[in-house]
C-alpha cells in the first residue's frame, strides 16, 4: 500500500486515521489507491488505537462446572447470552461469548473486550483476578462470595428468591422445607443456603441441607430421595426446595418411582426452570429468574465501564418471580 503510493508506511497511516499532518494531495493520492486495491483499515487494529474495539465479553462461569455448555432442558444460560447480545448491539457493541480467559491456551481474543460481563462468579474466581489485576473494565453478576464488595457488582437477590419459595412452600402446607444446594462455591448457593437457615430460625424448624453437583443434573434423583427418605432419615421432609431446575427434575422423578407422591407427600419446588420442569407429570414450580433483564442492566453497566461514564444504573438484578405449578397445588 505505502509502496503503491509512493510514501512512507507511517504517511498511510496518518492519512487513513486523520492522525498527524499530511497534505491534501498526498491524503488523496493515498485514499485513490486504497480504493483500486481495496484495502481496508484493520478494526482490531484502529480499535488498538483508539483504546476500544467496541466489543463486550460475558463469561457465564457456571457452564465451567456444568458437564456441557448446553445443558439438557435448561434455557437460562441461552436467554441470557441471547438478550446480552441484543442488548449490545442496541447500544453499537458486539458481544463475545467467552469461556475462561484465564485457562491455558485461551484465545488472544478472549482478553480483547472492552469491558466484561462475569456472571455468578466463584469464590476467589480467577478470571476477576485476572480482569482486575490487567486494569479491564468489568462487572460480576452476583459478587464473588470470598470477595464481596470488591469489584463492581450487581446485586442479586439470592437471599430474597429463596424466602419467596419457602414462604411458597410453608403456604402451599409443608411443615417440614428441606434444601437441595448444588456445589459451586459461588454466592447463589451461598447465600441461599444462609437465607434458608435464618427461615428455619424463624420457623422454629430443624434445618435439612443436602448438596449434589450441578453437573449431576436429573441423575441425582435416585441419591436425593435415599438422602431425604431413605431408612437412616428421621423425621422426613414434606416440602422441598432445589436450586436447580435439573435437580428437582431428578427428584420429581425419583419420588415417583419409590411412591412417594408430588404434592399430596412431597411439595417440590426450583430456583431456576428447566423444560422438564414445564412437561413433566406432574409440572414443578419454579422461580423465573429473567436472565433478559439481568442481561440488559449488565450490558448497560458495561457499556458504562467501556466509555468511563458514570454508573447511574441500579446496581441489582430485577426480581424473579414464581411459576406456579401442580408440584405445590394441593387439593
Amino acid at each position: 500500500m505505502a509502496k503503491a503510493a509512493g510514501v512512507s508506511p507511517t504517511t498511510v497511516s496518518h492519512a487513513l486515521n486523520g492522525k498527524g499532518v499530511v497534505r491534501q494531495e498526498t491524503a488523496d493520492r493515498i485514499a485513490l489507491v486504497a480504493g483500486k486495491i481495496g484495502y481496508r483499515p484493520s478494526p482490531i487494529a484502529r480499535g488498538l488505537q483508539n483504546s476500544r474495539l467496541g466489543l463486550l465479553a460475558l463469561v457465564i462461569r457456571p457452564l465451567r462446572s456444568l458437564d456441557t455448555f448446553l445443558p439438557e432442558g435448561v434455557d437460562y444460560f441461552l436467554r441470557m447470552a441471547g438478550a446480552a447480545s441484543l442488548a449490545a448491539m442496541e447500544r453499537g457493541y458486539s458481544m463475545m461469548l467467552v469461556d475462561d480467559p484465564t485457562r491455558p491456551g485461551a484465545p488472544l481474543s478472549a482478553t480483547a473486550a472492552d469491558a466484561y460481563i462475569v456472571s455468578e462468579p466463584f469464590a476467589n474466581d480467577p478470571v476477576l483476578t485476572m480482569l482486575s489485576e490487567r486494569h479491564i473494565p468489568f462487572v460480576s453478576v452476583g459478587s464473588d462470595p470470598a470477595r464481596r464488595g470488591q469489584f463492581i457488582e450487581l446485586a442479586t437477590r439470592d437471599w430474597e428468591e429463596t424466602e419467596l419459595a419457602l414462604d411458597h412452600l410453608a403456604e402451599a402446607g409443608a411443615e417440614r422445607v428441606a434444601l437441595l444446594t448444588g456445589t459451586d462455591q459461588n454466592a447463589w448457593n451461598r447465600e441461599s443456603e444462609e437465607a434458608y437457615l435464618a427461615w428455619c430460625e424463624r420457623r422454629g424448624q430443624t434445618p435439612d441441607i443436602a448438596a449434589f453437583p450441578e453437573a449431576e443434573g436429573e441423575r441425582i434423583g435416585e441419591a436425593a430421595i435415599e438422602r431425604f427418605f431413605g431408612a437412616a432419615t428421621g423425621t422426613r421432609p414434606d416440602g422441598l426446595f432445589c436450586l436447580t431446575g435439573r435437580h428437582a427434575a431428578g427428584l420429581n422423578a425419583a419420588a415417583h418411582r419409590h411412591g412417594i407422591r408430588v404434592p399430596e407427600d412431597l411439595l417440590l419446588a426450583a430456583g431456576s426452570g428447566a423444560l422438564q420442569n414445564r412437561i413433566s407429570q406432574p409440572s414443578v414450580t419454579t422461580l423465573d429468574l429473567h436472565p433478559e433483564g439481568i442481561a440488559a442492566r449488565a450490558v448497560e453497566v458495561a457499556v458504562h465501564l467501556a466509555e468511563g461514564t458514570p454508573l447511574t444504573v441500579p446496581l441489582e438484578v430485577p426480581r424473579a418471580t414464581l411459576d406456579v405449578r401442580e408440584s405445590t397445588m394441593r387439593g
